[in-house]
């Protein structure tokens, strides 16, 4: 489980973060949805441990990782991994290696073992094709397009099979039907590992597809957490405006 108490985060004069709390519960895939810039990537951040508050805390089962030192933070947020908006990929390896990245580097996540190069490109293997992308071992990632290369940042996420999944953004910039299709691997990939996942987007198509609980940011906080079906009916200007739109994007499909 996570919970998230009263953070704060200022960057120069701007509080990006203004006492936020959140929760999310092991075995669910809980979506933040909020307007571009309020903070959402920032808070995902936080709870991987990339940045630290100014004030509050984030308990990850049990471990209060806000002030960890490095070698104790790792060992909190092994089990975590992060989808990042662009996929992240690294430019100069092909898909084979970016997926055996984390592997390589750490081995076996659990036992600290190393791993062989055979059971590396076994584990490869069989994440690219859980998500569609088996042949593709020897393309670079400027071979793919977007819709693939957030595939391949997928598989190399899901390869060392972390309980806790962090997702920013992940259908920004693709296609109605690539973006539907990333969000049938996420549930897929969260009935797979049943972990926690977290999804921050603005797409409200996509988090109604996925989410157990929608969390909605704005002005620095959580202002309402609820099942999609409750959610939707708060009365607040912004839940409205994502009513009207899921509204007007029915309509766009059947005029």
């Amino acid at each position: 489980m996570i919970q998230i108490k009263n953070l704060w985060k200022r960057y120069g004069s701007v509080d990006v973060l203004q006492g936020l709390t959140l929760n999310a519960n092991k075995g669910e895939i809980l979506v933040i949805l909020g307007r571009s810039g309020v903070g959402k990537s920032v808070l995902l951040r936080h709870i991987i441990g990339i940045e630290k508050p100014d004030q509050g805390t984030i308990d990850i089962d049990g471990t209060c990782i806000s002030n960890l030192p490095k070698e104790q933070l790792y060992n909190a947020v092994k089990n975590m991994g992060m989808l990042f908006q662009g996929a992240a990929l690294f430019d100069s390896m092909n898909i084979e290696e970016n997926t055996a990245f984390y592997l390589k580097q750490h081995g076996n996540p659990l036992t600290k073992e190393p791993l062989t190069p055979e059971e590396i490109r076994e584990k490869v293997t069989q994440a690219l094709a859980m998500v569609g992308l088996a042949g593709t071992e020897k393309k670079l990632p400027s071979d793919l397009s977007g819709g693939m290369r957030k595939r391949a940042g997928l598989a190399r996420l899901i390869v060392y099979r972390p309980s806790i999944l962090l997702y920013d953004e992940p259908t920004t910039g693709l296609d109605p039907i690539t973006a539907q299709q990333i969000n049938e691997l996420i549930v897929t990939t969260q009935n797979e590992l049943k972990g926690t996942s977290i999804v921050v987007t603005h797409d409200i198509n996509s988090a109604l597809f996925m989410a157990d609980r929608l969390a909605l940011h704005q002005d620095g906080k959580i202002a309402y957490v609820a099942p999609p079906e409750e959610f939707m009916n708060i009365q607040d200007p912004t839940i409205e405006f994502l009513r009207n739109s899921l509204t007007h994007n029915l309509r766009k499909q059947n005029p």
